[in-house]
This record gives structure tokens, sequence and C-alpha cells, in this order.
């Protein structure tokens, strides 16, 4: 027969088979005895063909039925082992997707805490600037940068984040103290066409102007223009709250005093049928307390404005 008959029916007989007992099978599958022996007598007219006999109150496998049930039992059974086995590696290993700045600057120090709370998981941090397809790439959650919304994904608001010049005490002794933002245009700017300085500069007020001041150095990433502003090479724009270790031990200062919300926030975000699998929930409900908690540390706002 070309056709396969219905899973359901074929389902019931290879239970009720292998138990050689329909009460049994009733009881294993959920179901009422009646609705085991419907679905069988539904699996033999397909079939054209006797599966049971009827001998009293007893049902036995006829030799047809004797012929099919173990190969069923096997199918069933490598099924069987094929889920626990895809189940198990998924749920062995959490997989998160984030911007080169979030896994150097926040999360790859603070990680290993998430482990020892999990020590089941097998953490692997896939660190890329570009937005990653989730199921695509089998990516189990994302912390992204945006306004919450991303097609298909349901989204957890982390921070909002503060942008702010930074550059070396050494640098800004040499070329400060800095009037204003104006000033700055005279000065050199680690990636000046960045679009967080054309953000910075219009909430202070000023056009943003790539060309001015001397020629500065292109960075492709916020680690390396923040580890060329320690060293001495000009002003960053940098997310405040990923730099406060450098702050708080002196290697960075703010070159001009601002309060400047960056349009983006940080989010996590995750399919929304993963929103409650375990190891997705217990990633999410640790990141997101470990915000609150350095937000609750920030009360009045100086690296995670509110």
């Amino acid at each position: 027969m070309s056709i396969l008959p219905p899973l359901s029916a074929i389902r019931v007989f290879e239970a009720a088979a292998r138990l050689e007992n329909f009460t049994a099978a009733a009881q294993e599958l959920g179901m009422t005895q009646a609705a085991v022996s419907y679905q069988v007598k539904l699996l033999e007219e397909r079939l054209g063909l006797s599966l049971f006999q009827r001998i009293g109150r007893k049902v036995v496998l006829t030799d047809k039925g004797r012929d099919i049930a173990p190969i069923l039992t096997r199918a069933f059974d490598q099924m069987r082992q094929g889920f626990v086995a895809l189940t198990q590696d998924h749920s062995a290993v959490l997989t998160i997707s984030c911007t080169n700045s979030f896994a150097h600057l926040w999360l790859a120090p603070k990680i290993g805490a998430f482990q020892m709370r999990h020590p089941h998981l097998a953490v692997r941090i896939q660190a890329e600037d570009s937005v990653v397809d989730l199921a695509r790439d089998g990516v189990d959650l994302a912390i992204r940068g945006g306004k919450g919304q991303w097609p298909g994904l349901e989204a957890t608001l982390l921070t909002h984040n503060r942008l702010v010049p930074m550059c070396s005490p050494a640098w800004l002794d040499r070329h400060g103290p800095i009037a204003d933002a104006q000033a700055l245009h005279a000065l050199p700017r680690l990636s000046s066409d960045d679009m967080w300085w054309h953000e910075w500069f219009a909430a202070m007020a000023v056009k943003a102007d790539p060309a001015a001041g001397p020629p500065g150095i292109a960075l492709d990433s916020q680690v390396m223009e923040g580890r060329a502003a320690i060293g001495g090479q000009g002003v960053a724009i940098l997310n405040h709250f990923l730099w406060k270790m450098e702050i708080e031990s002196g290697l960075l200062v703010e070159a001009v005093p601002s309060y400047v919300r960056e349009i983006a926030s940080y989010w996590v975000v995750y399919p929304p049928h993963a929103r409650n699998t375990p190891k997705v929930k217990a990633f999410r409900d640790w990141i997101v307390a470990e915000f609150a908690a350095e937000i609750a540390a920030d009360p009045e706002g100086r690296y995670l404005p509110h």
C-alpha cells in the first residue's frame, strides 16, 4: 500500500500489540478502551485484514498482526530514542548571540557566575556585530540594541544606555579643559563618522561634522575605540556603562560633561515558543536580575539611565 495508514491508529495498534491488552493500551495512551477498539478496527478496515482475534473477553494477535507488530515497535522505539537524543543535546547547550563589544566588556567577565548556577549547561557565546537569524543559525537567544521590536521575536528590556565622549586623563590634561561640545570638533575624535557622535551632538544641540578637526582614526568596534582612547589616541564616543570598570579605575574620564541617553536600548530577545524553555528562562531571569542589580546600585543614573 503506497499510502501510510493514519499514524494515530498505528500508534494504538502498536501499544495494544505490545501489551496484548486493550485496557492496558488505553491506560498507557490516556484513552478509553472503546477508543482503542475503534482505532484498531479502523486500521483493520484500512488494511483489509484482521490484526487481532477476539477470543471470549480476550484479544490475541493474528499471524498478520504478529508479523507487523515488532516492526512497528522498533520504529516507535527509534523515534523515541531520536527525540530523546535531540532534546538532550539541544537542552544541554545554550547559544547566545551578542555584539563583540557586549561580549568582551560585559558578558564574558560575568557568564561564569551564570554557569556556576547551571553547571549542566554548556554556554556558547556567538559574538558578531551583524544581526543573526536565531532559527537559521541555531541561536537560543540574543542581546540586541534597539527599540525592542524585531519581527517574530519577544524582547525583554535590560537597560537604557548613556553615550559619553571618553578619553584618558593624560589626553585631557594635554588638550583640556574642553569648553563645550562644539569645541570637540577641533580635537581628534575616534571614528568621527560613528552614528553615536551624531546622536550625541544632536542631543547637545550641535551639528555633527565628521570632517572637522584633525584627521582621526576609524575603528570598527567600540572595544577598539575604547582601548585607543585609554591609549591616549583621542576621544571615543562610548556606552558609559560598558566601561564602568575603566572609569572607576581612572583609565577613562569624560571629555565633556553631558547626560545623553542613546536612542537604542539593550534587550534580551528570543523566539516566543522558547520563552519557557528551561535554559532560555534561566538565562533571561539571570541577566534581567543582573541588570536590575546594576541599576539599583546606580540610583543617580550615572551609568545606566532609567
